[in-house]
C-alpha cells in the first residue's frame, strides 16, 4: 500500500469513528475548517498553499500530507512547490527540514498515483 493510500485511508477510517460520536462541537469545528477552504475572496488553490505552509512552519505531518494532496488536485506546479518549500523553510527555520523531507517523499507519491483525499480537514484528528 502506498503512503498516500495508507494515510487517506487512515483518515477516512478516523473521520468515520470521529462523525459517527456526533459530537455537535467537533463536527461545527470540522465545517468551519471545510468552509474556510472553499473558493471566496482567495481562491481554493491560494488557501491549499496557505495552508501547506503554515502546516509546514507548525510542523504538522498529517496537515502537509493534506494541503499537499489539495494543492495536487489543484494542479499546483512542481516549481510553485518547491518555491513554497523554500518559503516554509525561510519561515520555520532548520527545524522544518525534516518535515520538509517528508513533504518530499509524499510530493513525489502523489505524482506517481491519482489521488481524490476525502473532504474533511485533519486539523480535528
Amino acid at each position: 500500500m502506498s503512503i498516500v493510500t495508507e494515510f487517506n485511508d487512515y483518515r477516512q477510517r478516523m473521520n468515520e469513528k470521529i462523525m459517527a460520536a456526533d459530537n455537535k462541537v467537533i463536527k461545527r469545528f470540522f465545517n468551519l475548517d471545510t468552509n474556510t477552504y472553499q473558493d471566496g475572496a482567495l481562491d481554493v488553490k491560494t488557501k491549499e498553499l496557505l495552508g501547506l505552509a503554515c502546516s509546514m512552519v507548525l510542523r504538522c505531518d498529517d496537515c502537509i500530507k493534506y494541503h499537499l494532496g489539495k494543492c495536487y488536485e489543484e494542479k499546483v506546479s512542481e516549481e510553485e512547490i518547491y518555491e513554497l518549500f523554500a518559503i516554509a523553510n525561510l519561515i520555520g527555520g532548520s527545524i522544518v527540514i525534516p518535515h520538509f523531507r517528508r513533504a518530499v517523499e509524499y510530493w513525489e507519491a502523489l505524482k506517481d498515483e491519482t489521488v481524490t483525499p476525502p473532504p474533511v480537514h485533519p486539523h480535528a484528528v
